[in-house]
């Protein structure tokens, strides 16, 4: 999808679906959150190297827009890219396709803290870097 660096594909589960047989809404935001986590891996060593220089990125707003439903077993896949880093914040955006079909798309909002007293402090430079250099590489920057 164009203008972003990254993408991992997810398959409904059952557990995803409510009793009309489509994916619950909460499911998008788990979703998303799988994106992020394998973003950091793939470009900046992973959740867990924030957490190793005692920093946390707290969720500060979630949105999704549920475009079209999807169903147990569909195939698809979330689109990532992250954006807008200043000071200790930074944003996520996503689109989660089926096929050629996009099915949601939104947006997360993050905060970096000091894991010790939950205070804001700025995005750390090593990762603000890696962050920059992925973004950097994607076909439409």
């Amino acid at each position: 999808m164009d203008g972003f660096t990254f993408s991992t594909p997810v398959r409904v589960r059952f557990a995803d679906t409510d009793a009309q047989g489509i994916v619950h809404n909460s499911a998008y935001l788990v979703w998303y959150e799988i994106a992020r986590v394998e973003y950091l891996r793939e470009f900046a060593g992973g959740y867990q190297a924030l957490r190793e220089h005692g920093i946390e990125a707290l969720v500060l707003e979630s949105f999704c827009r549920y475009r079209v439903p999807t169903r147990f077993d569909d195939d698809l896949v979330v689109h990532c890219r992250c954006l807008g880093l200043r000071g200790a914040r930074f944003r996520y955006e996503y689109a989660i396709t089926r096929g050629d079909e996009l099915v949601a798309d939104g947006h997360t909002e993050h905060a970096c803290v000091d894991a010790r007293t939950m205070h804001p402090t700025r995005v750390p430079a090593w990762l603000a870097e890696a962050i920059a250099a992925a973004e950097a590489a994607s076909p439409s920057a």
